[in-house]
């Protein structure tokens, strides 16, 4: 941990964990910060950090060695992860990480032999999230698919085109855009102004 103003290190900890690559979320309200990290066919793990009253680091490792940290929700009362082996999706609860529900690749209606669900997506709104699902057609051209998801209830909400060429392009904003990639290869923020997915 770092002082933001000056750089210098306050604090740090020593992680049991061995990463290929990492990401973060920051918790909107109480400035906890979620990291998930890539261990290549190991797993994933997902740890929360943060600050204790005495100004001492805190780190929670979460108990589920397989699944990959997606997005948290805009107003922090929740979070998105994707099974390793990318057979599900899953909601949980902020901070204790319970599962609310879990959405496996038949419920959105295509053969799990298949089709697998994407690293990516994540919360269009508070309320709302997108959930990539793909495969390979029998002529080894790949394929993808957003759908929507009410997080408040576990339902599904049909698809969404985001306007992408790839399953990772899409990055939703949780105000109700993404960010997705301009013909002139620039981000560009997009967002659907009818009021309909």
């Amino acid at each position: 941990m770092y002082d933001a103003d000056t750089g210098e290190l306050l604090a740090d900890r020593e992680l049991e964990t061995v990463g290929h690559g990492g990401s973060h979320c920051v918790h909107p309200v109480d400035g906890s910060v979620y990291l998930s990290i890539g261990e290549g066919q190991d797993g994933s793990v997902v740890l929360r950090g943060v600050t204790g009253a005495d100004g001492v680091p805190q780190c929670v490792t979460y108990p589920w060695p397989d699944r990959c940290l997606i997005d948290l929700a805009p107003g922090g009362q929740q979070f998105m992860t994707v099974d390793h082996g990318q057979e599900d999706v899953a909601f949980h609860h902020h901070p204790g990480g319970e599962v609310l529900f879990t959405l496996s690749v038949d419920a959105f209606g295509y053969d799990p032999q298949d089709t697998f669900v994407e690293w990516s997506g994540g919360y269009l709104t508070p309320d709302t999230a997108v959930v990539t699902l793909g495969g390979e057609r029998p002529d080894e051209e790949e394929w993808f698919r957003h759908h929507l998801v009410d997080v408040r209830t576990g339902t599904l909400g049909g698809e969404i085109a985001l306007g992408v060429t790839h399953p990772y392009e899409g990055v939703p904003l949780g105000d109700g855009s993404w960010l997705a990639e301009a013909p002139d290869g620039r981000p560009a923020r997009r967002s659907r102004t009818d009021g309909r997915w």
